[in-house]
């Protein structure tokens, strides 16, 4: 059995998507509705940059999204093949949204929408400079969530992203996020700061939590094709009450995609299929487990050698 995976910020890149908008018309008139609807030429900022304009978190939600759909919808009804068989749908973070829309639980144009409004809530929900994120190597879960319990009177922050054996991302106030990294080095634990504008996954995005829960309430859902993983739970999302209410708590929710690749290999997934740009999920989808096997679909001659 498969589960089809759907990457997060992060694996955007100035250029992709570039050889199937060149190739097919299918993906240049997705690129066209983008525009049109988000009322600027999103398709430019892909193709051509600058990188510094497509890494605004409010540009790269709907950028990565518009990619992994083109390259689902293009995999699907030029190449016949029916990646709907898969048993879960699962995305990292913004790649939920991708998740639920090829799977048929939101329109293309809607998923659009919600990831631009997305984007501008999370990129303001903390004024700039206040809030970062670090990622931890080499170390175990429950390490962190030890070091950051015995610290809590000291400093804030919060397990953002669980991410894989020995890849934790910790999200806080950026004074926080010093002292933090203090003693962690005094662990003997090392730990990089990451170039992002915010401190996402944590309680500092409660802002964003408010809007897009008036903006999710708006929007017509309905039942898809698949089952779809919860980055909240890391569990099968059961109906689609329960689908909104875990894409409102995932703005300041541990993204546990660790677990989530656990829990669908235990239900008998052994093929994980990477759609969209990059290979972050593929390589962290190696790291939690060597023996399945993993597929990233970025262009046409990865569709082509793809067997399922």
């Amino acid at each position: 059995m498969f589960s089809v995976i759907f990457p997060g910020q992060g694996s955007q890149m100035v250029g992709m998507g570039k050889e199937l908008h060149s190739k097919f018309n299918f993906v240049k008139n997705l690129f066209k509705q983008a525009d049109d609807t988000l009322n600027f030429s999103i398709s430019k900022l892909i193709l051509d940059g600058p990188k510094e304009e497509l890494d605004l978190t409010n540009n790269t939600q709907p950028a990565i999204f518009l990619i992994s759909y083109s390259i689902f919808s293009i995999a699907k009804n030029e190449f016949n093949l029916d990646l709907n068989k898969a048993k879960y749908f699962a995305g990292h973070s913004l790649g939920e949204y991708s998740a639920l829309s090829c799977a048929g639980y939101l329109n293309f144009l809607d998923t659009l929408k919600i990831l631009r409004i997305r984007g501008d809530a999370m990129q303001n929900s903390v004024p700039k400079g206040e809030g970062g994120m670090i990622a931890v190597l080499g170390s175990k879960i429950e390490v962190i969530e030890e070091i950051l319990s015995i610290n809590k009177k000291i400093l804030k922050a919060q397990i953002a992203n669980d991410n894989s054996e020995g890849q934790i991302v910790l999200s806080g106030k950026i004074e926080d996020l010093e002292k933090l990294t203090e003693i962690l080095k005094e662990n003997s634990i090392k730990n990089i700061k990451l170039p992002v504008s915010a401190p996402f996954h944590c309680d500092m995005m409660s802002n964003a939590t408010k809007i897009m829960s008036n903006e999710l309430n708006k929007l017509n859902f309905k039942n898809g094709q698949n089952k779809l993983i919860s980055n909240v739970t890391a569990n099968e999302i059961k109906d689609l009450e329960e689908l909104k209410f875990l894409l409102i708590k995932q703005i300041e929710s541990r993204v546990r995609w660790r677990e989530s690749v656990i829990n669908m290999v235990e239900n008998n997934v052994n093929h994980f299929i990477e759609i969209g740009p990059g290979k972050v999920l593929s390589g962290l989808v190696k790291r939690i487990n060597r023996n399945v096997k993993i597929d990233t679909i970025n262009n046409q001659i990865d569709i082509e050698s793809l067997k399922i």
